[in-house]
């Protein structure tokens, strides 16, 4: 079958006026100390107008590690803009299977490796390493695009023996994010999956899911779709800081309202939760989306895994100076002392005082404000199974 991505001209958005293993409590770092920042000061970092890590460290499998030191001499001038480059990769298969068993799904799409949101905790920015790159700038600057995955996904739909069940997107890095606009893979996904009637699920940081309003929309009405608005923030400026090129807030609330109405059925996730950064707001976003038309909630707390440790104490140190030891300090204090704990069961909520009355808080705000609406199970029964190869065509 064609889609969009062969045929479709560009349409303008719509728009609204892993971790350290668990160990014994002796084998831990106990001393909870503030942090210390990891780039000497007054030497320039390599962050740009628009992103959201301030360096570019190698990644863990790499021989050489890149260093930035000032001799003295004042030599080190300010670098020009960084682009975003993107390389087109060939995949064999476009679905990733997990059998984690905190989270609620077994199969996902990715059609984008790295992500142009710059989300300084995203926790995605470990696998860059594996393509023998940082998962600083490198993760936010340097994308790699899957433009056969809607073909890959029918070959792999039409498998003997594949069952139905809900395939997640947005659980590694964002589909909508800004060069969406461009390869529209995502939306050729959908459109595969619209056309056997599978079932998917989509968490997105970004307005741009409203161009899909006509086929998530039609979706819906099969009851095959379900998405969710990832809000961290309501303050402006602090989400700039934190998911540069992310959409705004208020953009976001705009987009669940737009899903809402064209009946869809439409969530928020406040995540991540970090302590005396956004826990704060719990119950301002949780209202937000409420009455922007969300019908159901859900949070995961701030997660520290690899590289994301170093990357996001230097953004505290930067960006939140007075607050960066206390922040890492209460971190600590739900992850029994360490900056992460990949424990299963516990990684997302965390451990301890300060988790439980994050979640309590959450619990009560959501029973509250009626977010708990939306839990309906998708229907996995229409599924029609793409033709295979050799198959003898319907007589029409």
């Amino acid at each position: 079958m064609k889609t969009s991505r062969d045929t479709a001209r560009p349409v303008r958005n719509a728009r609204l006026a892993a971790g350290s293993p668990p160990g014994p409590a002796s084998a831990r770092p106990a001393p909870l100390v503030d942090p210390v920042p990891l780039v000497p000061p007054g030497v320039p970092h390599n962050g740009r107008r628009g992103r959201g890590a301030l360096t570019n460290e190698s990644g863990r499998f790499e021989s050489e590690r890149r260093v930035l030191l000032d001799d003295g001499w004042g030599t080190i001038d300010a670098p020009p803009p960084l682009k975003t480059h993107v390389t087109n990769e060939n995949p064999r298969q476009i679905i990733t299977r997990n059998n984690s068993p905190d989270i609620g799904f077994d199969r996902s799409i990715n059609p984008y490796r790295g992500c142009e949101h710059g989300c300084i905790y995203c926790f995605a920015r470990p696998t860059h390493a594996y393509m023998g790159l940082s998962p600083g700038l490198d993760f936010e600057s340097r994308l790699f695009a899957k433009p056969n995955a809607a073909a890959l996904l029918e070959k792999e739909l039409a498998r003997k023996g594949y069952e139905v069940a809900p395939i997640a997107m947005g659980t590694n890095t964002d589909p909508y994010q800004p060069i969406e606009q461009r390869y529209r893979i995502t939306r050729s996904i959908l459109e595969v999956l619209s056309a056997y009637n599978h079932p998917v699920t989509i968490v997105t940081k970004s307005a741009r899911i409203t161009r899909d309003l006509d086929i998530l929309s039609d979706m819906a009405r099969r009851n095959l779709a379900r998405v969710a608005l990832s809000v961290t923030t309501l303050d402006a400026k602090l989400a700039r800081a934190m998911e540069p090129r992310a959409s705004t807030p208020t953009r976001r609330l705009e987009a669940i309202s737009l899903l809402s109405e064209a009946g869809i059925p439409t969530g928020v996730m406040v995540a991540p939760v970090i302590p005396a950064l956004n826990d704060s707001e719990i119950e301002k976003i949780l209202t937000g989306a409420a009455y922007a038309g969300a019908t159901s909630a859900g949070f995961v707390l701030l997660r520290l895994p690899l590289e994301i440790k170093d990357l996001f104490r230097e953004w505290l140190e930067e960006n939140e100076p007075g607050r960066a030891a206390h922040v890492m300090s209460l971190i600590r204090s739900m992850r029994g002392g360490r900056d992460y704990d990949a424990e299963w069961g516990t990684r997302m909520r965390g451990t301890g005082p300060y988790a439980w009355q994050i979640a309590r808080r959450f619990e009560i705000a959501k029973k509250r404000l009626g977010l708990d609406r939306g839990g309906r199970t998708l229907d996995c029964t229409a599924f029609r199974v793409p033709p295979r190869p050799g198959d003898q065509l319907e007589l029409l």
